[in-house]
């Protein structure tokens, strides 16, 4: 078929190892290699603040920080200057993002499990949030106002931004841009692992928050598993993924653009192709092969499938959701003749696209879905970011006298049980009421 993909062939003919490749997003040495830069860098931050960042800024991004932080008429400033396609284009995502997450929002419930037995829950915003908006490679203000906008319709108390500095020592005008938009409290010219950790252990200058959400490269993912002992987070949400399911119905052309949008973020992008017979492969192998050369691109495209891509065969469309589920990809483009049908067996997904005319580009800027999404086969687990990661939730129960006489018996049965004679004798004292 082709020699741009790492993997070609017939899913039935992936050889144990092969597989075992392919659900692994990186080798074991980039993961150790992470592992231990990312492990160094989290000290330095913990124990020496603001010095420390501003070392990292000159060491990791070559800029050397006349602030940390940037004053709000720099993100109005950066919104007024912005080309106005591009500030229509924000202002539209941002209104959908209200919309949809503002439909999502969770609601207190309670249930009265018996009589006089009272059990709920109640949403509480969380206090203080971290957004991550990543810059290396590119920037990304459209991963700023996915993780900002839901944390203010969700009622977080403040909402903080870390994002890499460029040249003149502040994020790029783009990002500044969006902070204004999503009405964040304050922005941070820090990036990588140490935005992490500073937003994890707080500085002097940035505070330390009850949660930190985000995309980010591996580095930034990483971090974010190795503070989530002490700071809650999304998920580990590193490179790009993408899994497409196609068939006969699937325009070759159409699945190659998807293939290559995914792919240009990062050369560790993961982006896989399943096609239902050999025809269809060939058929996109083709226009692959004849559009990536015209993509400004090309480079980090093409490094990105031949070393996470894949381009797989399937007998059926079953047969390729069976791989969807193992594969558990951030993003999945089902561009077949009845993607509904085959919805209902879609289980470990980050979310899902139905056809061909559902791009992918369009949920990463402006359907109001979310972008921040599980990756690294973690969508079997994870779900992608919403309101649900802004609040904590808060149980409570009432009994009434009449229904703690009823449980007393058994809730000191229990704790006798357990050899805890005060919690039997704290039960039984109502069983006399």
């Amino acid at each position: 078929m082709s020699g741009i993909f790492r993997f070609t062939g017939a899913i039935a003919a992936l050889s144990p190892a092969d597989r075992a490749a392919l659900y692994c997003r990186a080798g074991a040495a980039d993961i150790d290699v992470v592992r231990c830069a990312t492990t160094a860098v989290i000290a330095r931050v913990r124990d020496a603040g603001d010095s420390a960042l501003a070392e990292l800024a000159r060491e990791l991004d070559g800029v050397t920080l006349p602030s940390i932080e940037i004053p709000r008429e720099r993100w109005r400033a950066a919104l007024s200057t912005i080309p106005p396609a591009l500030r229509l284009a924000m202002e539209r995502s941002a209104r959908n993002l209200r919309a949809a997450h503002g439909a999502f929002l969770p609601e207190a419930m309670e249930i009265e499990t018996e009589p006089g037995v009272m059990v709920g829950r109640r949403p509480d915003p969380i206090g203080r949030v971290g957004v991550y908006a990543p810059g290396g490679r590119a920037t990304y203000p459209s991963s700023l106002l996915m993780g900002a906008i839901p944390a203010r319709v969700a009622g977080v108390g403040e909402v903080i931004v870390c994002s890499p500095p460029t040249q003149p020592g502040e994020p790029a005008p783009v990002i500044l841009a969006a902070a204004e938009l999503a009405g964040v409290d304050r922005v941070f010219a820090v990036g990588g692992a140490g935005a992490i950790a500073a937003m994890a252990y707080g500085t002097r200058t940035i505070p330390r928050v009850d949660r930190i959400v985000g995309p980010g490269n591996a580095y930034v993912a990483e971090a974010k598993l190795q503070v989530a002992s002490v700071v809650g987070i999304d998920s580990p949400a590193g490179p790009s993924e993408l899994l497409v399911v196609a068939d006969r119905a699937a325009d070759p052309e159409i699945v190659a653009r998807e293939v290559m949008a995914q792919a240009e973020h990062d050369p560790q992008a993961a982006v896989v192709v399943v096609a239902i017979g050999a025809a269809v492969a060939r058929r996109i192998a083709n226009a692959i092969e004849t559009l990536v050369v015209a993509q400004p691109r090309h480079v980090i495209i093409a490094e990105s499938l031949a070393t996470r891509g894949a381009l797989l065969v399937a007998q059926s469309v079953d047969e390729a959701i069976a791989l969807v589920n193992e594969w558990a990809p951030e993003h999945l483009l089902l561009a077949i003749a009845d993607p509904a049908g085959a919805f209902a067996g879609v289980r470990n997904v980050g979310t899902v696209f139905f056809g061909e005319t559902s791009s992918v580009v369009f949920g990463d800027y402006l359907t109001g879905a979310n972008h921040v999404l599980p990756t690294g086969g973690l969508a079997r687990s994870y779900s992608g970011l919403s309101t649900m990661d802004f609040v904590r939730w808060t149980t409570y129960q009432r009994v009434d006298r009449v229904a703690a006489g009823r449980l007393a018996a058994d809730a000191a049965a229990f704790a006798t049980a357990e050899h805890l004679p005060a919690h039997a004798a704290a039960a039984a004292a109502w069983g006399d009421t």
